[in-house]
C-alpha cells in the first residue's frame, strides 16, 4: 500500500528539539570501509558508530537482465508495501555506451522494443539516461531486486518525490531533435515507486522545456517547484490543473521578488541580498513553455523574474521549500535558499499574504560549504546536502543556519549525489557518481537528535 499524504507530511515535518553537543560528537569521525568492498578501500569518513554499505554498483546484473547503469544522481526512498523502494536517476547521454544498461556498444539494446524508449535514437544512438528502481530490505540491508524503470532520456540529473509516491525525473539537457535524436529533450517524467519494470515515457510538457535539475512538491497544494541548472537560472512553480495528475497540464510560473524587478540573487559582484532577510515573492505566468530555443529563462528574467546561480537540489520539508544554488555567493561556493509558501499559494488570494524567499546560508567559506548540490530534509528537521566537487562532503544545516559536517568522500574525486533518508529515518542513502555506487549509511541517528 502506498504511503498516505498524512505519512508524507509527518515524515517531512518532523523536527527534533535541538543539536546541542553535536560538534563534539561529529569530531570523533573515522573512515569507514564499506562492508562488501575491498577491506583496504575506504569511501566515506563518518562519525563513530556509523557504517556504510555498498548496496548497488555500476555493472551489476539486474533482475530484468540488464545492467546497473553508471552516473547515479538524484534519488528518493519510498515506502511501498512495507519495503524501501529507491528510484534513482542516471545522468547518462547516448555515449559512452558502457555507462548504459545494455553493456558496451549497446549489445543488449535490441532486447527492448522501440516503444520503451523516449528517444530511440533511430536505432543507433538511443538515450541512455533514465532511472532504475531498487527494492531494498531495510531489516536485512539487502537488495531484493532492481530494474530499469525509465529509458531513452538524456542526463537525468535530479528530480523529486511526490506525496502520491512517484518520482519526477528531470532531464538536464535541451538537445534538439535531429542528428540521430528522434525527439527534443529537456523534460520531466513521472515514475511510480510501486511500478514494476519500465514505464511508458510520457514527458510532462506543461512543466517546461529547459535544463531541469530538481523539483519538490507541496503536499497541501500539489504545486511543483523546480530548479534550473544554469548560471542565470530561474526558480519555477507548476500549478497542475488537477491535483496529483501532472500529465493533465497546468500553469508554469517564475519567481519574482516583489518590488525588485529582475533581482540578481547570486551575490557575485555585490551583496544584493542578505542572509536571513525574508523577501516577499510573487509569481509571473510564462508563455511558450516548450521553446525550440533554450530561452525560457531569458524571457522570464526580462519580464522581472529573479536570477539564481545554478539552481540544483530541492526538497520540501518543515512546511518550506529548500533549494541549493551551486555557485552562488562572492566566493562562488554556494547558497541555500528557503521559500515559505503563502497560505493562499497558487490562488487568487495569494496577494493578501505573499510567500517569502530567504537566503538561508551563504558562508563564502569552502571549509564550510562548496558547490552544494542534492539536498534533503532529515527526519529531525535539518537540511542535509552533498557537494558537487572533489573532496565532497555531506553537510547538515540546522534551522538556525549553523553548518556542520556529517561525512566526507575519501574514496574518490567524485561528487556525491542522491541524498535521502528511508521512510523510517534509520538509513541514509547516497550515491558516488563517477564510480556508480549507492551506499546505505546506518548508525545512531538518534544521537544527532538529542538535546
Amino acid at each position: 500500500m502506498y504511503s498516505s499524504r498524512r505519512t508524507f507530511l509527518r515524515q517531512s515535518l518532523a523536527v527534533s528539539a535541538g543539536f546541542v553537543g553535536l560538534s563534539s560528537y561529529l569530531s570523533n569521525a573515522r573512515s569507514i570501509a564499506p562492508t562488501d568492498w575491498s577491506p583496504t578501500k575506504q569511501w566515506l569518513e563518518l562519525p563513530e558508530g556509523f557504517t556504510a554499505k555498498i548496496i548497488s554498483r555500476w555493472g551489476e546484473k539486474m533482475s530484468d537482465g540488464f545492467f546497473v547503469p553508471n552516473r547515479h544522481d538524484g534519488m528518493a526512498a519510498f515506502d511501498v508495501n512495507s519495503q524501501v523502494v529507491l528510484v534513482r536517476n542516471h545522468e547518462n547521454s547516448p555515449t559512452p555506451t558502457e555507462f548504459g544498461p545494455f553493456k558496451g556498444d549497446n549489445v543488449l539494446f535490441q532486447k527492448l522494443a522501440k516503444a520503451n524508449f523516449f528517444d530511440y535514437g533511430s536505432g543507433e544512438k538511443p538515450g541512455l539516461g533514465g532511472t532504475t528502481t531498487v527494492v531494498y530490505d531495510e531489516a536485512t540491508q539487502t537488495v531484493k531486486e532492481q530494474y530499469l524503470s525509465l529509458i531513452g532520456t538524456n542526463r537525468n540529473c535530479a528530480g523529486g518525490l511526490t506525496p502520491w509516491n512517484t518520482w519526477i525525473s528531470c532531464e538536464e539537457d535541451v538537445t534538439p531533435a535531429g542528428e540521430g535524436h528522434e525527439t527534443a529533450h529537456g523534460y520531466n517524467f513521472e515514475i511510480p515507486a510501486g511500478g514494476k519494470g519500465l514505464i511508458k515515457p510520457v514527458p510532462l510538457r506543461a512543466m517546461g522545456r529547459f535544463n531541469h535539475e530538481a523539483v519538490c512538491v507541496d503536499p497541501t497544494t500539489s504545486i511543483v517547484y523546480q530548479t534550473e541548472d544554469q548560471g542565470d537560472s530561474l526558480i519555477y512553480r507548476f500549478i497542475p490543473n488537477a491535483p496529483e495528475k501532472l500529465q493533465q497540464g497546468g500553469i508554469l510560473q517564475a519567481l519574482v521578488v516583489e518590488g525588485q524587478h529582475m533581482l540578481d540573487t547570486r551575490n557575485w559582484e555585490e551583496q544584493a541580498i542578505a542572509v536571513n532577510q525574508p523577501l516577499p515573492v510573487r509569481w509571473i505566468t510564462l508563455e511558450d513553455v516548450e521553446p525550440t530555443e533554450d530561452d525560457l529563462r531569458l524571457r522570464g528574467h526580462a519580464a522581472g523574474a529573479a536570477l539564481f546561480a545554478r539552481g540544483e537540489g530541492m526538497w520540501f520539508g518543515n512546511n518550506e521549500v529548500y533549494f541549493a544554488c551551486t555557485n552562488g555567493g562572492r566566493e562562488l561556493a554556494g547558497q541555500v535558499f528557503k521559500y515559505i509558501p503563502s497560505p493562499y499559494e497558487g490562488t487568487s488570494r495569494e496577494k493578501e499574504a505573499l510567500g517569502t524567499l530567504t537566503l538561508f546560508a551563504e558562508p563564502n567559506d569552502t571549509d564550510l560549504l562548496k558547490s552544494c548540490d542534492n539536498l534533503t530534509v532529515a527526519p529531525w528537521g535539518d537540511v542535509v546536502l552533498v557537494e558537487d566537487k572533489a573532496d565532497s562532503h555531506i553537510r547538515g544545516i540546522t534551522p538556525e543556519g549553523n553548518i556542520y559536517t556529517i561525512g566526507r568522500n575519501v574514496g574518490s574525486d567524485s561528487e556525491l549525489a542522491g541524498a535521502c533518508f528511508s521512510p523510517s529515518g534509520q538509513t541514509f542513502f547516497v550515491n558516488v557518481q563517477n564510480e556508480g555506487l549507492t551506499l546505505a549509511v546506518t548508525g545512531p541517528w538518534e544521537k544527532l537528535r538529542q538535546t
